[in-house]
């Protein structure tokens, strides 16, 4: 576990002042031992909800770039405002030099576990199982840059893999709970769990899990009063859907 700092706990005081309280509704579907959950990225909306709303030994996996302060800049406008329109553009590449220092204080400090795409891996996966074995509990956002509906992005699969690694080294098998993130709703709803099985190939698993995740997200979503869904991408407003808009929208011609 993190130790954190005074200066850390002011920020994040200020941080949860400004954003507001946001409802978290069925913890009770959280399993008494160690889960991953797994939830839509609403851009900066999730990881700040589980720092703020989530209980204190769920740990978030982050972008391992965003807490390194030369990878910041380059991550942060690729990943955050690169489909902003193009007149704006030199403005937000200023816009990521100037927030490195500040994401890379909040990201060593907040609940996090650095997330690589090289051998760096390893790590993440190590820091991951520790705190699974010491009964906390992870927190993913598996979305990548490709649209699936009007809810999320398509999920990457990969994350899926922890679940055996953990069974293999504790015998246990781990449960992948979907959350669906509704800031213009200040809510975030917490659902029924799906229990990984080892006894099934890895790469049926991996689509058996992150299928069922991504369509409990999705469900619930549409279940619920309609709202917009804030996307994975940082998009403008006006081309955010509402949960009950089932027609795709060409953002990255509309957009730009």
């Amino acid at each position: 576990m993190k130790k954190t700092t005074g200066l850390f706990r002011l920020v994040k005081e200020m941080v949860r002042f400004f954003y507001g309280k946001v409802e978290v509704i069925g913890l009770e579907n959280l399993p008494e031992r160690e889960a991953v959950l797994v939830g839509n990225h609403t851009q900066m909306n999730g990881p700040i909800c589980g720092e703020l709303f989530l209980p204190e030994n769920c740990y978030t996996w982050c972008a391992g770039q965003m807490m390194n302060l030369k990878e910041v800049p380059a991550y942060a406008f690729s990943d955050f405002w690169s489909q902003k329109p193009k007149w704006q553009q030199p403005l937000f590449r200023l816009a990521s030099y100037l927030i490195a220092p500040v994401a890379v204080f909040l990201f060593n400090h907040a609940r996090t576990i650095a997330v690589y795409r090289d051998m760096r891996i390893k790590s993440t996966f190590k820091e991951s199982l520790k705190l699974l074995e010491a009964g906390g509990n992870l927190l993913i956002f598996p979305e990548k840059d490709e649209k699936h509906n009007n809810i999320l992005y398509q999920f990457q699969e990969n994350f899926v893999d922890i679940a055996r690694l953990y069974e293999k080294k504790t015998g246990k098998p781990l449960t992948f709970v979907p959350m669906y993130i509704a800031p213009t709703l200040r809510k975030m709803y917490i659902g029924k769990g799906i229990v990984f099985n080892r006894e099934n190939d890895a790469q049926e698993e991996r689509k058996r899990i992150a299928g069922y995740l991504s369509e409990e997200i999705t469900r619930m979503a549409r279940e619920l009063p309609r709202h917009k869904v804030v996307p994975y991408r940082n998009i403008p407003r006006k081309y955010y859907l509402t949960n009950k808009d089932i027609t795709e929208v060409p953002h990255e011609k509309t957009c730009r």
